[in-house]
């Protein structure tokens, strides 16, 4: 009954319109909806193939054998080392069943097993535009050098100037690059065993197995394989004979843009140099020489050469700027060591062209007179040079070099 704490209701008519309450409206009837799948789902079939594929991950082949298991990933997946380091460290990857360290050393047979999604995101990670597997480059571009020989895994190429023989920031094509498109269903991609400067041409050593890459590396340190250069300098070379070059050099510079500078004995990252030289051709304002590596350091015949008051002629790094010419420094020979060698000729012409190689340097340097104390060659020496001969080449042909072709 209505009273003062119970008021009458007030009539729906009195509310406005937009304020009444209206009555609930029926629920909508369900319809199918498609739900498309998220772009990184796997759906249970391809979850089934990715392990399948996994399960069929080939062993260790031969050529594969003494790798660090982080090293045959990175090789076999090609994807970064962090997330390969993560997948050994929590045991996705076993090696014949068993847990293992990222520093393991697989063996030939071994049998490596992966994540499930492992080869789906390698294969994610490769270029979109990447030929087919097995396939060789399309343009010329991407063609491999020449090759001058093989011995055994040990492959050398002449490589042209201009090509790098890694990719770094800047240059993705590279020797290694080639070698990695062209063997690209090999058990072991064929590697550069040691470097060559972008515009250095000339015989480069690669290898085809791991076994193979160790074993050059160590011949290399050790000089039972032997690399020869030529090498058009600026000035007239002021020794006629053979010489040991003695000097110390310190890396300066970021990574990319290293520079070697001149620097003295126990200087903090100084490390001793030593190169043999020899005379092929003696002009007075260019010389020819041919020069062998005793230790392999950074750019080392363009420092020591231009330490010498020497620059290889076109080195703008080393050298006086303003010159716009190809570099003058090539790998003549690599001498494996079994004695057997592999030459091939600069790419050079007109005055500057070879049309045969010198003969090797002596095999040790107790052949050679060492160098004055002093690291830049003494103003004298040039004026006791003798003159020059008539004729391009005064001392090549002694060397068993001939005139340039003209």
């Amino acid at each position: 009954m209505p009273s003062e704490d119970n008021p009458p209701p007030t009539p729906l008519s009195r509310f406005p319109a937009a304020a009444r309450p209206q009555p609930e409206a029926a629920a909508a009837p369900l319809r199918d909806t498609a739900i498309a799948p998220h772009a990184g789902f796997a759906a249970p079939a391809a979850l089934a193939a990715d392990a399948a594929a996994a399960a069929d991950f080939p062993p260790v082949s031969e050529p594969e054998s003494g790798q660090k298991l982080l090293q045959f990933l990175q090789r076999r997946l090609g994807l970064p080392q962090a997330m390969l380091h993560r997948w050994v460290r929590t045991g996705q990857v076993r090696v014949n069943g068993g847990r293992c360290k990222p520093f393991t050393r697989v063996s030939t047979g071994d049998a490596v097993r992966l994540p499930p999604f492992a080869l789906r995101m390698a294969a994610a990670e490769a270029a979109p535009d990447a030929p087919a597997l097995g396939a060789p480059a399309e343009t010329p571009e991407g063609a491999l050098p020449p090759l001058l020989g093989t011995d055994g895994y040990w492959w050398v190429f002449n490589k042209p100037a201009g090509l790098p023989t890694h990719p770094g920031s800047g240059h993705e094509d590279s020797l290694a690059t080639r070698l990695a498109r062209h063997f690209s269903t090999a058990p072991f991609r064929p590697t550069p065993a040691h470097r060559l400067d972008k515009d250095t041409s000339g015989a480069l050593l690669v290898a085809a197995s791991y076994e193979a890459l160790v074993a050059a590396q160590e011949a290399l340190r050790s000089g039972e394989m032997v690399k020869e250069y030529v090498a058009w300098v600026q000035g007239r070379w002021p020794y006629e004979d053979l010489r040991l070059l003695r000097c110390h050099l310190r890396k300066e510079g970021p990574q990319g843009q290293e520079r070697m500078r001149l620097t003295a004995p126990g200087a903090h990252g100084a490390r001793e140099a030593l190169c043999l030289a020899r005379p092929l051709c003696l002009r007075q304002e260019e010389s020819l020489v041919q020069v062998r590596l005793i230790t392999g350091r950074t750019h080392q015949i363009r420092a020591q050469l231009a330490a010498l008051g020497h620059p290889v002629l076109g080195d703008g790094k080393y050298g006086p700027p303003g010159r716009n010419r190809p570099l003058c420094l090539h790998a003549l020979r690599l001498t494996l060591p079994n004695g057997r060698a592999f030459a091939c000729l600069p790419p050079w012409t007109g005055p500057h062209a070879l049309a045969a190689p010198p003969d090797p340097l002596p095999p040790n340097a107790a052949a050679a007179p060492a160098q004055p104390p002093s690291v830049r060659a003494p103003a004298k020496a040039a004026s006791a040079a003798p003159k020059a001969a008539e004729g391009p080449f005064p001392l090549g042909e002694k060397h068993g070099i001939n005139p340039p072709l003209q």
